[in-house]
């Protein structure tokens, strides 16, 4: 009797698993011109049985005038017969904003720190590659402004009228000896948790 009732328990959970089922649109980042079939992207696409292989060669062959590396959010769409259709956007407002204020990071405590500077004329200029997405085709241009001063003020990047680059480039050496100091902080938190555990 028991094994009977865990035989049908056992059907139960085989159905139950084979029901899943992952939605046709995937929206993943992928750095211009290395898709690879390595983690995390490969098993992605392999759940949605779309074909690695050849993802990887269509994306890398789109993305090949891209400087390799630059972060490209892609929305792909699997078709029934496991073809697929991809959209490569610009990249994120991040990427644009730390390469115009010249920082690799944005900031630990965003309000309490200032990671880097851009101008208005950055922000115009980032305003106008990002209303070429999808997502913003419906924004007006100073909507999308406002959204990527917003997106600035979460990094910690201040958004000022004009750049001086004098004061600017001092800035830049302060802060980057500001980031030093906050990893090696960081680094110290682990190694104590570490040795906590």
């Amino acid at each position: 009797m028991a094994a009977r009732g865990a035989r049908r328990g056992a059907r139960v959970v085989k159905k139950a698993i084979e029901k899943v089922s992952h939605p046709p649109h995937m929206k993943v980042t992928i750095p211009a011109g290395q898709a690879a079939a390595a983690p995390p992207l490969g098993p992605q696409l392999g759940q949605r049985q779309i074909q690695i292989a050849a993802f990887c060669k269509e994306f890398n062959e789109k993305t090949g005038t891209i400087r390799p590396g630059i972060p490209l959010p892609t929305s792909i769409k699997v078709n029934p017969d496991r073809s697929f259709d991809m959209h490569i956007n610009n990249p994120p407002v991040t990427y644009f904003l730390k390469q115009a204020a010249g920082v690799k990071k944005g900031a630990m405590k965003p309000g309490q720190e200032i990671s880097g500077r851009v101008s208005l004329k950055h922000v115009y200029e980032i305003a106008q590659i990002k209303s070429q997405d999808p997502a913003f085709e419906n924004i007006s241009l100073q909507e999308v402004c406002k959204r990527v001063i917003g997106v600035a003020h979460t990094c910690g990047i201040e958004v000022v009228p004009h750049l001086e680059g004098e004061t600017y480039g001092q800035f830049l050496v302060e802060r980057k000896e500001i980031m030093e100091q906050q990893e090696k902080e960081l680094e110290e938190a682990r190694q104590a948790k570490m040795l906590r555990l």
